[in-house]
């Protein structure tokens, strides 16, 4: 698809916003999103889970301020839904109950809330017809035990469990019983042309492996990795698979999913911290983010810039632990 087929397309961009960080965060995206993205024609919405048996505590997003600039400065929809199946206890599954919200047949992204947009969307050839999602991970899932099944024994029991034919996902550039070789994603983005038959099969999906595992995940943990290890399942049902849009541009030149603000100046380049400095300046953002504390101290407070000089970001650590546990060491972890 070239890249005036691209602006051409018509679709919307969700993501979630609930009480404590996330409301701060979803502000944060919207902010770099209208900024990278002027001409957007689609429509912005937050996802919003409402309070109901499934949340101790209500999970609305209640500092009004936010409401205010979600839809008055920025232009978006609070979209509100309600958890049947997650909540309070697995709250990754707003990502797949908050699809069932949008409007149906529509095209839409879903991204991640601690995601930073940093170039316009309609330089991605998204192909709505073929699904797809992150491919920044790390192989966090399954767990392989000593005497345990491998990774084949893993993935292709959840294939037949689904009916789905397995060998088409492999990437058999990839050695046998390395974990790149099955289809894995991270879940912070995806995308489809309709939110509500991929969101029914997302949920059909999970509930299934929550509920009645194949016996050969007995020994894998599945929270926080549910949505992961369905995702890829979803994703291949439908016809997707691995880049169906170019590589680099979502993870990469156009969007940057940096999951923690001490990590995002640790590791991100500059035109990343470039832009989250530059869409926080303005006061009537600056007032409101500065009511999170993470935010407060590592962007308003210059603890951000501070992690930023610890590290060399043309040599930093293979493994995300070892920052993480760099940063926590210097005592500026903060989320």
């Amino acid at each position: 698809m070239t890249e005036t087929a691209a602006k051409s397309q018509s679709y919307n961009v969700a993501i979630v916003g609930q009480h404590g960080r996330l409301q701060y965060e979803a502000l944060l995206f919207l902010a770099s999103f209208r900024a990278a993205n002027p001409d957007f024609t689609g429509k912005l919405f937050v996802l919003e889970p409402q309070k109901t048996d499934k949340w101790w505590n209500d999970p609305r997003i209640r500092d009004e301020d936010v409401r205010a600039l979600i839809t008055d400065e920025f232009g978006a929809e609070i979209l509100p839904f309600e958890n049947h199946h997650f909540g309070e206890s697995y709250p990754y599954g707003n990502k797949i109950e908050g699809l069932l919200a949008l409007p149906e047949g529509e095209p839409f992204v879903f991204f991640d809330t601690d995601t930073l947009v940093t170039g316009p969307l309609s330089r991605v050839p998204f192909d709505f017809d073929r699904p797809s999602a992150s491919m920044r991970r790390e192989g966090t899932w399954p767990t392989i035990e000593l005497y345990g099944p491998g990774y084949t024994e893993i993935w292709k029991s959840l294939y037949d469990k689904f009916e789905l034919e397995f060998e088409s996902s492999l990437d058999l550039s990839k050695p046998n019983e390395f974990w790149e070789r099955y289809l894995y994603f991270n879940a912070g983005w995806f995308f489809y042309r309709c939110p509500k038959a991929f969101g029914e099969r997302f949920l059909e999906y999970a509930l299934a492996i929550r509920d009645d595992a194949p016996e050969a995940l007995v020994c894998q943990n599945l929270d926080p990795w549910l949505d992961q290890v369905a995702l890829p399942l979803v994703i291949h049902s439908f016809g997707g698979g691995r880049d169906t849009i170019p590589p680099g541009l979502l993870d990469g030149e156009i969007t940057c999913h940096y999951r923690v603000l001490p990590m995002a100046y640790a590791r991100e380049d500059d035109l990343v911290i470039t832009t989250l400095e530059t869409v926080t300046a303005p006061n009537k953002i600056k007032k409101t983010l500065k009511k999170y504390d993470a935010m407060k101290r590592m962007i308003y407070q210059g603890r951000g810039q501070k992690v930023r000089a610890m590290f060399d970001r043309e040599n930093l650590p293979h493994r995300e632990q070892a920052i993480r546990n760099q940063i926590k060491r210097a005592n500026f972890w903060m989320r």
